[in-house]
Formats: C-alpha cells, sequence, structure tokens
C-alpha cells in the first residue's frame, strides 16, 4: 500500500511529464514537495488528501482541471487506454441521449435546449440534429447549459455550428502539448438539420457549467451570437488526461490549451463572465423576458 508521500510523489509525476504549460511545473513541485516534506498530509485519508491537495495545486497553479480525484469505485492501475476511456465517455453519452435531457416549446414561440453533456460530433450529431430540426421554425431559441459539466470539443464546434450562417467561421483552436500541434475548430460545412443563424439565442449559465459547456457559451458570446444570462461559471478551458495513482485516486492532468478565435484566450481560472448577471435558478425567466421583449419590439 502507497503511503501519502509515495502517492502525492506519482502524481506530481504525471504533472511534469503532461501539463501543457511545462514552465509552471517546477514550481508546482516546489510547492508541493514543501508541504510533504513539512508533514502536511501524513494523516489525510484518501478523500481528504485529494481535496487538500487539489486545492494547494491551484493555488499555486489556478488550473480547474489540475486536481486529484477520489473514486469509490476501483480503477485499473494499467496506463489510460484512450480507446478504452473513449468507450466509456460514449456508452454514458448514450444512456443520457447524447446530453440532450428536454427540447421544450415555450409561449411566444420561444424554444429551450436543456443540455447536460456535449457529445462528439461523430456520436451526437443525430441527436443534435434531432433537436435542432425540433425547434427549426422557433422565433427564439434559449440553451440552458447550467447543468452542462463538459464533453467533446468537436461537439462544441457542432452546437455552435448551427448559428452561423455557413462554414466559414473559425471557432478556436486547442493545442497539444505532447505533439506541438495546434488543430483548428471551424463551423461545420454540413450539418443534419437547418441552422439557427438569424434569430435570437439566450445561453444559460451558473456556477456548474464546466468545461464543454463553457466552451459553447464563451465562442457563442465572443462571436457575438448568444446572450449570456446567469452566472458566472467554473472556468476549465483545458482538455484534460487521467491518470490512476492507487486505485482510488486518480490525478487530473490538461494537456492541452484551448485558444479563442476572436478574444486570443479562454476562460481557464476566471470562468465565462454573463452579459446579464442573475443567480441561476432566476436565468431562465430573466431570458425569457428579455427574449419576449426583443420579439415584441
Amino acid at each position: 500500500m502507497l503511503t501519502n508521500e509515495e502517492i502525492v510523489g506519482r502524481a506530481l509525476e504525471q504533472i511534469e511529464a503532461g501539463y501543457v504549460f511545462p514552465e509552471k511545473t517546477v514550481d508546482i513541485d516546489a510547492a508541493i514537495r514543501r508541504r510533504l516534506e513539512a508533514g502536511e498530509y501524513d494523516d489525510l485519508d484518501g478523500p481528504a488528501l485529494c481535496a487538500t491537495v487539489t486545492t494547494h495545486l491551484q493555488q499555486v497553479c489556478p488550473d480547474r482541471h489540475l486536481r486529484l480525484l477520489w473514486t469509490d469505485r476501483p480503477q485499473s492501475l494499467e496506463p489510460e487506454d484512450e480507446d478504452g476511456g473513449q468507450a466509456a465517455f460514449l456508452a454514458l453519452l448514450r444512456a443520457e441521449h447524447q446530453g440532450i435531457r428536454r427540447v421544450e416549446h415555450l409561449d411566444g414561440n420561444i424554444a429551450l435546449i436543456d443540455i447536460r453533456r456535449i457529445a462528439s460530433a461523430d456520436e451526437g450529431a443525430t441527436a443534435i440534429g434531432a433537436a435542432m430540426h425540433l425547434v427549426a421554425n422557433s422565433a427564439a431559441l434559449v440553451l440552458d447549459l447550467r447543468a452542462c459539466t463538459g464533453g467533446a470539443p468537436s461537439g462544441a464546434a457542432m452546437w455552435c455550428s448551427y448559428f452561423f450562417q455557413d462554414d466559414e467561421v473559425h471557432l478556436n483552436d486547442i493545442y497539444e502539448r505532447s505533439t506541438g500541434v495546434t488543430r483548428q475548430y471551424w463551423t461545420t460545412a454540413h450539418l443534419p438539420a437547418p441552422r439557427y443563424p438569424d434569430r435570437p439565442v439566450y445561453v444559460l449559465t451558473s456556477a456548474t457549467t464546466f468545461s464543454g459547456g463553457e466552451d459553447v457559451a464563451y465562442t457563442l458570446q465572443a462571436h457575438g451570437r448568444a446572450v449570456l444570462v446567469g452566472e458566472t461559471t467554473r472556468g476549465g478551458a483545458h482538455p484534460t488526461a487521467r491518470h490512476a495513482v492507487t486505485e482510488h485516486i486518480l490525478v487530473t492532468v490538461p494537456t492541452a490549451r484551448t485558444v479563442n478565435s476572436v478574444t486570443g484566450t479562454n476562460w481557464e481560472g476566471v470562468g465565462v463572465i454573463p452579459d446579464v448577471p442573475v443567480p441561476a435558478d432566476q436565468a431562465l425567466d430573466t431570458a425569457l423576458k428579455a427574449a419576449r421583449t426583443r420579439l415584441d419590439a
């Protein structure tokens, strides 16, 4: 059985090897090892160790994806199988209807799509298209991302593609440390449902909205294509790998970074800031009121 010192040491090795900002790993390593030497982690159980080390990591480097996670279900200690991890993600999305919780038509010919996860573009295209078919004739649309906790960059680009006229909009880029390659994301040329480029779009956010959900919100806001209503989001912009340190402890290491084509930056550490800040539980009513006022003008 590993000691807490060995667990933290192994986590630091994964961070040093893979973190997207290698220049920051020296400070991270030094700060955490000082706490190790001071005995700050000696008497902590697994969940407390994960929570405490995560707090200390993010004090040195405010990256919301950089953390230790406790899981009650035992994990394999074999190196992460990318295909296996992808298969698990796809199975989860299939069980959750590709992340789409509901589609609803509200008074005033305003439609709402409640999105809880962002499916990948290949797997999620049919479901995303079905949702967009159902709202195609609405006068305004609300995307509810208040409970959206993440997903695939390709799916975020597909959702965003519906709100632009064509495939000529450069949305963002993702730089991958391990390969040194930057992948560009543009609006998709061929979509399975009609585009929605010329009507009002409101995006609801909360302090829970994270990662892929933030990607959709930030991208539409930066390109002037949606009004954001709600709370500042959690602030996680870096695609991340997970590594098992023990059967119950994972270290998550951001291995890439997103760069928006308009702002030249992203929402990491600061969150996506809404245009209309209101408590999350008031966001829908606020957006509907704004939409109806705009449609009646």
